[in-house]
Protein backbone atom coordinates (compact mmCIF):
# COMPACT_ATOMS: atom_id res chain seq x y z
CA UNK A 1 0.00 0.00 0.00
CA UNK A 2 1.33 3.32 -0.85
CA UNK A 3 -0.31 6.33 0.98
CA UNK A 4 -0.11 9.78 -0.41
CA UNK A 5 -2.68 12.23 0.13
CA UNK A 6 -1.66 13.60 -3.54
CA UNK A 7 -1.43 11.64 -6.59
CA UNK A 8 -1.57 12.96 -10.27
CA UNK A 9 -3.18 14.46 -11.94
CA UNK A 10 -4.01 15.95 -8.29
CA UNK A 11 -0.63 17.85 -6.54
CA UNK A 12 2.75 18.64 -7.92
CA UNK A 13 5.98 16.40 -7.91
CA UNK A 14 5.44 14.56 -4.86
CA UNK A 15 2.36 12.95 -6.32
CA UNK A 16 4.17 12.73 -9.65
CA UNK A 17 7.27 11.09 -8.09
CA UNK A 18 4.46 8.92 -6.18
CA UNK A 19 2.91 7.63 -9.49
CA UNK A 20 5.77 6.74 -11.22
CA UNK A 21 7.22 4.77 -8.44
CA UNK A 22 4.17 2.71 -8.14
CA UNK A 23 3.90 2.00 -11.44
CA UNK A 24 7.72 0.81 -11.92
CA UNK A 25 6.84 -1.55 -8.85
CA UNK A 26 3.61 -2.28 -10.48
CA UNK A 27 4.37 -4.87 -13.16
CA UNK A 28 6.09 -7.12 -10.20
CA UNK A 29 4.18 -6.51 -6.93
CA UNK A 30 0.53 -5.52 -6.46
CA UNK A 31 0.79 -2.11 -5.92
CA UNK A 32 -2.34 -0.01 -4.10
CA UNK A 33 -2.38 3.91 -3.57
CA UNK A 34 -4.49 5.51 -1.03
CA UNK A 35 -4.67 8.98 -2.10
CA UNK A 36 -7.61 12.56 -2.25
CA UNK A 37 -10.18 12.23 -4.36
CA UNK A 38 -10.32 15.43 -6.57
CA UNK A 39 -12.96 16.88 -9.00
CA UNK A 40 -13.94 14.73 -12.01
CA UNK A 41 -11.91 11.97 -10.48
CA UNK A 42 -12.77 8.18 -10.26
CA UNK A 43 -13.28 7.17 -6.85
CA UNK A 44 -11.57 3.28 -7.29
CA UNK A 45 -9.70 3.16 -11.07
CA UNK A 46 -6.74 1.05 -12.42
CA UNK A 47 -3.98 3.44 -14.16
CA UNK A 48 -1.03 2.05 -15.77
CA UNK A 49 -1.06 -1.45 -13.39
CA UNK A 50 -1.63 0.45 -10.34
CA UNK A 51 -5.02 0.65 -7.71
CA UNK A 52 -6.27 3.62 -7.39
CA UNK A 53 -8.39 4.37 -3.95
CA UNK A 54 -9.45 8.01 -3.57
CA UNK A 55 -11.41 8.89 -0.52
CA UNK A 56 -13.23 11.91 -0.42
CA UNK A 57 -11.84 15.16 1.14
CA UNK A 58 -14.11 17.53 -0.12
CA UNK A 59 -11.06 18.87 -2.53
CA UNK A 60 -12.13 21.69 -4.38
CA UNK A 61 -9.05 22.02 -7.19
CA UNK A 62 -6.94 19.71 -9.07
CA UNK A 63 -3.55 22.41 -8.53
CA UNK A 64 -3.20 22.95 -4.74
CA UNK A 65 -4.25 21.05 -1.41
CA UNK A 66 -5.98 23.56 1.06
CA UNK A 67 -5.63 22.52 4.86
CA UNK A 68 -9.15 21.68 5.12
CA UNK A 69 -9.09 19.07 2.61
CA UNK A 70 -5.32 17.95 4.00
CA UNK A 71 -6.88 17.30 7.10
CA UNK A 72 -9.75 15.28 6.24
CA UNK A 73 -7.10 12.95 4.12
CA UNK A 74 -5.95 11.73 7.79
CA UNK A 75 -9.23 11.44 9.07
CA UNK A 76 -10.95 9.56 6.35
CA UNK A 77 -7.52 7.75 4.91
CA UNK A 78 -6.71 6.01 8.43
CA UNK A 79 -10.34 3.94 9.08
CA UNK A 80 -10.37 3.48 5.14
CA UNK A 81 -6.45 1.99 5.20
CA UNK A 82 -7.49 -0.24 8.47
CA UNK A 83 -10.69 -1.42 6.50
CA UNK A 84 -8.25 -2.47 3.26
CA UNK A 85 -5.49 -4.08 5.18
CA UNK A 86 -8.24 -5.75 7.24
CA UNK A 87 -9.89 -7.16 3.86
CA UNK A 88 -7.08 -8.01 2.15
CA UNK A 89 -3.08 -9.24 3.09
CA UNK A 90 -0.31 -6.22 2.79
CA UNK A 91 2.95 -6.75 3.43
CA UNK A 92 4.48 -3.41 3.65
CA UNK A 93 3.52 0.48 3.67
CA UNK A 94 4.81 3.32 2.04
CA UNK A 95 4.39 6.72 3.56
CA UNK A 96 5.01 9.72 1.15
CA UNK A 97 4.69 13.29 3.15
CA UNK A 98 5.37 12.93 7.13
CA UNK A 99 2.39 15.27 6.89
CA UNK A 100 -0.29 15.07 5.74
CA UNK A 101 0.13 11.20 5.05
CA UNK A 102 2.11 10.24 7.57
CA UNK A 103 -0.55 9.64 10.18
CA UNK A 104 -2.71 7.79 7.91
CA UNK A 105 0.32 5.25 7.16
CA UNK A 106 1.53 5.64 10.90
CA UNK A 107 -2.12 4.44 12.00
CA UNK A 108 -2.97 1.54 9.84
CA UNK A 109 0.68 0.14 10.32
CA UNK A 110 -0.35 -0.54 13.73
CA UNK A 111 -2.09 -3.65 12.20
CA UNK A 112 1.01 -5.45 12.26
CA UNK A 113 2.18 -3.97 8.62
CA UNK A 114 5.80 -2.16 8.27
CA UNK A 115 5.89 1.32 7.38
CA UNK A 116 8.55 2.59 5.71
CA UNK A 117 8.21 6.57 5.54
CA UNK A 118 9.38 8.53 2.72
CA UNK A 119 10.19 12.52 3.56
CA UNK A 120 10.08 14.57 0.79
CA UNK A 121 11.21 18.09 2.05
CA UNK A 122 8.10 20.42 1.74
CA UNK A 123 6.47 17.83 4.86
CA UNK A 124 9.88 19.06 6.74
CA UNK A 125 10.88 22.62 6.24
CA UNK A 126 9.46 25.12 3.98
CA UNK A 127 10.64 28.76 4.70
CA UNK A 128 7.81 30.22 2.06
CA UNK A 129 4.81 28.91 4.51
CA UNK A 130 4.07 30.21 7.86
CA UNK A 131 2.17 26.88 8.24
CA UNK A 132 5.47 24.44 8.02
CA UNK A 133 5.88 21.89 10.86
CA UNK A 134 9.23 23.35 11.62
CA UNK A 135 8.07 26.45 12.69
CA UNK A 136 5.38 24.56 15.47
CA UNK A 137 6.39 23.07 18.48
CA UNK A 138 3.31 21.01 18.09
CA UNK A 139 4.09 19.69 14.73
CA UNK A 140 7.93 19.16 15.07
CA UNK A 141 6.81 16.81 18.25
CA UNK A 142 4.09 14.90 16.25
CA UNK A 143 6.74 14.44 12.75
CA UNK A 144 9.15 13.49 15.40
CA UNK A 145 6.87 10.82 16.54
CA UNK A 146 5.87 9.70 13.37
CA UNK A 147 9.56 9.65 12.00
CA UNK A 148 10.52 7.35 15.28
CA UNK A 149 7.80 4.83 14.63
CA UNK A 150 8.23 4.76 11.36
CA UNK A 151 10.18 0.79 10.55
CA UNK A 152 12.28 2.72 8.08
CA UNK A 153 12.59 6.49 6.36
CA UNK A 154 13.73 7.49 3.35
CA UNK A 155 14.65 10.68 2.12
CA UNK A 156 15.15 11.38 -1.39
CA UNK A 157 17.99 13.90 -0.99
CA UNK A 158 21.30 15.10 1.33
CA UNK A 159 19.36 18.31 2.29
CA UNK A 160 15.74 16.69 3.42
CA UNK A 161 18.09 14.41 5.49
CA UNK A 162 19.68 17.50 7.26
CA UNK A 163 16.52 19.28 7.75
CA UNK A 164 15.36 15.94 9.55
CA UNK A 165 17.96 16.21 11.96
CA UNK A 166 18.30 19.59 12.11
CA UNK A 167 14.91 20.59 13.50
CA UNK A 168 13.44 16.76 14.25
CA UNK A 169 15.48 13.86 15.07
CA UNK A 170 19.27 14.60 15.08
CA UNK A 171 20.22 10.55 15.72
CA UNK A 172 17.47 9.68 12.79
CA UNK A 173 19.03 7.09 10.46
CA UNK A 174 17.47 7.46 7.26
CA UNK A 175 18.59 5.51 3.48
CA UNK A 176 19.06 8.66 0.73
CA UNK A 177 17.29 7.39 -2.23
CA UNK A 178 16.92 9.73 -4.64
CA UNK A 179 13.47 10.19 -6.90
CA UNK A 180 13.48 9.21 -10.02
CA UNK A 181 12.11 10.25 -13.87
CA UNK A 182 11.12 8.14 -16.69
CA UNK A 183 13.12 8.75 -19.74
CA UNK A 184 11.52 11.58 -21.75
CA UNK A 185 9.76 10.72 -25.14
CA UNK A 186 11.65 11.63 -28.16
CA UNK A 187 8.96 14.11 -28.85
CA UNK A 188 9.61 17.84 -30.44
CA UNK A 189 7.14 20.76 -31.45
CA UNK A 190 8.79 23.31 -34.04
CA UNK A 191 8.84 26.96 -32.01
CA UNK A 192 6.68 28.83 -34.62
CA UNK A 193 3.56 26.90 -33.56
CA UNK A 194 3.92 29.15 -30.26
CA UNK A 195 5.51 32.33 -32.57
CA UNK A 196 8.92 31.91 -31.79
CA UNK A 197 11.65 32.39 -33.63
CA UNK A 198 14.57 30.24 -34.55
CA UNK A 199 17.00 33.04 -33.19
CA UNK A 200 15.31 33.12 -30.15
CA UNK A 201 16.24 32.88 -26.59
CA UNK A 202 13.92 30.98 -24.25
CA UNK A 203 13.97 30.30 -20.37
CA UNK A 204 11.59 28.22 -19.03
CA UNK A 205 10.31 27.44 -15.38
CA UNK A 206 7.72 24.60 -14.58
CA UNK A 207 6.10 24.49 -11.36
CA UNK A 208 2.64 25.19 -9.77
CA UNK A 209 2.22 29.01 -9.55
CA UNK A 210 2.57 29.50 -5.56
CA UNK A 211 4.55 31.06 -2.97
CA UNK A 212 7.68 29.40 -2.22
CA UNK A 213 8.52 29.03 -6.20
CA UNK A 214 8.91 32.74 -6.45
CA UNK A 215 8.25 33.02 -10.48
CA UNK A 216 7.37 36.86 -9.76
CA UNK A 217 11.34 37.28 -9.50
CA UNK A 218 11.45 35.73 -13.25
CA UNK A 219 8.67 37.88 -14.56
CA UNK A 220 10.91 40.72 -12.52
CA UNK A 221 13.71 39.68 -14.23
CA UNK A 222 12.48 39.74 -17.68
CA UNK A 223 12.32 43.72 -17.20
CA UNK A 224 16.03 43.60 -16.75
CA UNK A 225 18.41 45.07 -19.61
CA UNK A 226 20.64 42.20 -19.98
CA UNK A 227 17.31 40.01 -20.30
CA UNK A 228 15.13 42.29 -23.25
CA UNK A 229 15.97 40.07 -25.93
CA UNK A 230 14.73 37.01 -23.84
CA UNK A 231 11.13 35.19 -23.98
CA UNK A 232 9.95 33.06 -20.84
CA UNK A 233 8.30 30.06 -20.65
CA UNK A 234 6.04 29.79 -17.91
CA UNK A 235 4.54 26.20 -17.28
CA UNK A 236 2.16 25.27 -14.81
CA UNK A 237 -0.63 26.84 -12.47
CA UNK A 238 -2.13 27.51 -9.59
CA UNK A 239 -3.20 30.67 -7.61
CA UNK A 240 -0.85 33.55 -8.23
CA UNK A 241 -1.52 33.20 -11.83
CA UNK A 242 -3.84 36.53 -11.95
CA UNK A 243 -1.17 38.33 -9.88
CA UNK A 244 2.12 37.11 -12.02
CA UNK A 245 -0.01 38.01 -15.16
CA UNK A 246 -0.74 41.35 -13.91
CA UNK A 247 2.68 41.79 -12.71
CA UNK A 248 4.09 41.12 -16.14
CA UNK A 249 1.41 43.70 -17.98
CA UNK A 250 2.78 46.40 -15.36
CA UNK A 251 5.90 45.79 -16.04
CA UNK A 252 5.41 45.94 -19.47
CA UNK A 253 6.95 42.05 -20.32
CA UNK A 254 3.46 40.61 -21.01
CA UNK A 255 4.53 39.74 -25.25
CA UNK A 256 7.84 38.30 -23.52
CA UNK A 257 6.43 35.86 -20.65
CA UNK A 258 3.90 33.46 -22.11
CA UNK A 259 1.88 31.36 -19.21
CA UNK A 260 1.20 28.07 -20.56
CA UNK A 261 -0.98 26.51 -17.80
CA UNK A 262 -0.80 23.19 -16.60
CA UNK A 263 0.08 20.68 -19.68
CA UNK A 264 0.48 17.05 -20.35
CA UNK A 265 3.49 15.05 -19.84
CA UNK A 266 3.68 15.12 -24.00
CA UNK A 267 3.35 18.85 -24.38
CA UNK A 268 5.68 19.49 -20.94
CA UNK A 269 8.56 17.56 -22.76
CA UNK A 270 7.69 19.48 -26.27
CA UNK A 271 8.28 22.65 -24.60
CA UNK A 272 11.12 21.84 -22.65
CA UNK A 273 12.73 20.38 -25.64
CA UNK A 274 11.81 23.94 -27.19
CA UNK A 275 13.74 26.05 -24.44
CA UNK A 276 17.55 26.74 -24.34
CA UNK A 277 17.51 27.38 -20.43
CA UNK A 278 15.53 25.92 -17.53
CA UNK A 279 15.09 28.45 -15.22
CA UNK A 280 14.24 28.24 -11.13
CA UNK A 281 13.86 31.00 -8.30
CA UNK A 282 12.16 28.23 -6.12
CA UNK A 283 13.38 29.01 -2.64
CA UNK A 284 13.61 25.45 -1.84
CA UNK A 285 13.29 22.09 -3.12
CA UNK A 286 13.14 18.96 -0.81
CA UNK A 287 14.71 17.16 -4.21
CA UNK A 288 13.77 19.33 -7.64
CA UNK A 289 12.44 16.46 -9.93
CA UNK A 290 11.85 18.84 -12.32
CA UNK A 291 15.39 20.35 -12.52
CA UNK A 292 15.93 16.74 -13.80
CA UNK A 293 13.06 16.69 -16.56
CA UNK A 294 15.05 19.44 -18.10
CA UNK A 295 18.34 18.36 -17.78
CA UNK A 296 17.06 14.57 -19.53
CA UNK A 297 15.86 17.20 -22.32
CA UNK A 298 19.32 18.47 -22.52
CA UNK A 299 18.45 21.84 -20.94
CA UNK A 300 21.12 23.55 -18.59
CA UNK A 301 19.86 25.06 -15.04
CA UNK A 302 19.98 27.99 -13.53
CA UNK A 303 18.94 27.94 -9.64
CA UNK A 304 18.90 28.97 -6.03
CA UNK A 305 21.52 26.98 -3.78
CA UNK A 306 18.81 25.70 -1.61
CA UNK A 307 17.42 22.15 -1.86
CA UNK A 308 17.73 18.67 -3.01
CA UNK A 309 19.14 19.60 -6.32
CA UNK A 310 22.39 20.44 -4.82
CA UNK A 311 23.16 16.67 -4.97
CA UNK A 312 23.36 16.63 -8.76
CA UNK A 313 23.22 20.57 -10.18
CA UNK A 314 27.07 21.78 -9.81
CA UNK A 315 28.19 25.50 -10.70
CA UNK A 316 29.99 26.50 -13.79
CA UNK A 317 29.53 22.66 -15.19
CA UNK A 318 25.28 22.63 -15.38
CA UNK A 319 24.85 25.36 -15.57
CA UNK A 320 24.52 27.63 -12.86
CA UNK A 321 23.62 27.37 -8.61
CA UNK A 322 23.05 30.99 -7.30
CA UNK A 323 23.24 32.18 -3.62
CA UNK A 324 19.56 32.39 -2.67
CA UNK A 325 17.68 35.19 -3.81
CA UNK A 326 20.99 37.01 -5.35
CA UNK A 327 18.48 38.31 -8.14
CA UNK A 328 21.79 40.48 -9.94
CA UNK A 329 24.04 37.20 -9.83
CA UNK A 330 20.83 35.14 -11.30
CA UNK A 331 20.10 37.58 -14.19
CA UNK A 332 24.43 37.75 -15.07
CA UNK A 333 24.03 33.47 -14.72
CA UNK A 334 21.22 33.65 -17.34
CA UNK A 335 22.75 36.52 -19.46
CA UNK A 336 25.81 34.17 -19.73
CA UNK A 337 23.99 31.74 -21.04
CA UNK A 338 21.95 33.75 -23.17
CA UNK A 339 25.06 34.88 -25.11
CA UNK A 340 27.43 31.80 -25.01
CA UNK A 341 25.61 29.11 -27.20
CA UNK A 342 28.70 26.89 -26.57
CA UNK A 343 28.38 27.14 -23.11
CA UNK A 344 25.00 25.79 -23.09
CA UNK A 345 25.68 23.26 -25.23
CA UNK A 346 28.56 22.40 -23.21
CA UNK A 347 26.03 21.88 -20.01
CA UNK A 348 23.11 20.74 -21.65
CA UNK A 349 25.31 17.82 -22.96
CA UNK A 350 26.56 17.22 -19.61
CA UNK A 351 23.29 17.16 -17.55
CA UNK A 352 21.94 14.86 -20.28
CA UNK A 353 24.28 12.29 -19.01
CA UNK A 354 23.97 13.27 -15.71
CA UNK A 355 20.21 12.66 -15.91
CA UNK A 356 21.06 9.05 -17.15
CA UNK A 357 21.45 8.12 -13.00
CA UNK A 358 18.34 9.43 -12.01
CA UNK A 359 15.95 7.14 -13.79
CA UNK A 360 12.76 5.34 -12.29
CA UNK A 361 14.20 1.94 -12.94
CA UNK A 362 17.15 2.47 -10.73
CA UNK A 363 15.03 4.99 -7.87
CA UNK A 364 12.54 1.59 -7.57
CA UNK A 365 15.36 -1.03 -7.55
CA UNK A 366 16.67 0.92 -4.21
CA UNK A 367 13.08 1.51 -2.98
CA UNK A 368 12.25 -2.79 -3.63
CA UNK A 369 15.56 -3.54 -1.72
CA UNK A 370 14.64 -1.63 1.06
CA UNK A 371 10.83 -2.46 1.65
CA UNK A 372 11.92 -6.40 1.18
CA UNK A 373 14.64 -5.56 3.96
CA UNK A 374 11.75 -3.75 6.42
CA UNK A 375 9.22 -6.97 5.47
CA UNK A 376 11.78 -9.21 7.06
CA UNK A 377 12.61 -7.61 9.60
CA UNK A 378 9.35 -7.12 11.25
CA UNK A 379 9.02 -11.03 10.34
CA UNK A 380 12.08 -11.97 12.21
CA UNK A 381 10.98 -9.47 15.49
CA UNK A 382 7.41 -11.17 15.30
CA UNK A 383 9.10 -14.37 15.06
CA UNK A 384 11.84 -13.64 17.85
CA UNK A 385 8.21 -12.27 20.27
CA UNK A 386 6.13 -15.60 19.19
CA UNK A 387 9.38 -17.50 20.60
CA UNK A 388 9.80 -15.17 23.58
CA UNK A 389 5.63 -15.14 24.59
CA UNK A 390 5.52 -19.09 24.06
CA UNK A 391 8.81 -19.87 26.68
CA UNK A 392 6.84 -17.32 28.85
CA UNK A 393 3.79 -19.38 29.12
CA UNK A 394 5.40 -22.26 29.69
CA UNK A 395 7.00 -21.14 32.54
Amino acid sequence: MLCNYEYPPLGGGGGVAAALLAEELAPRHEVTVLTSHGPGLARREIVNGVRVLRVPVGRKGRATAGFASMFGYMVVGSPAGRRLVAAEPFDVINTHFALPSGPVGDMVSRSGIPNVLSVHGGDLYDPSKWSSPHRHPALRFWVRALLRRADAVIAQSRDTLANARRFYCPDLEAEIIPLGIKRPPQVTAPRQSLGFRDDDVLLITVGRLVARKAIDQLVTLMAAPELDKAHLLVVGDGPLEPELRAQATQLGVEHRVRFCGRVSEIEKVQLLRMADVFVSTSQHEGFGLVFLEAMACGLPVVCYDRGGQRDFLERGVTGDVVPLNDRAAFARACQRLILDRAARERAGAENLTRAEEYLIDRCAERYEATLRRVISARGRAIHVLDNHQRSQTLS
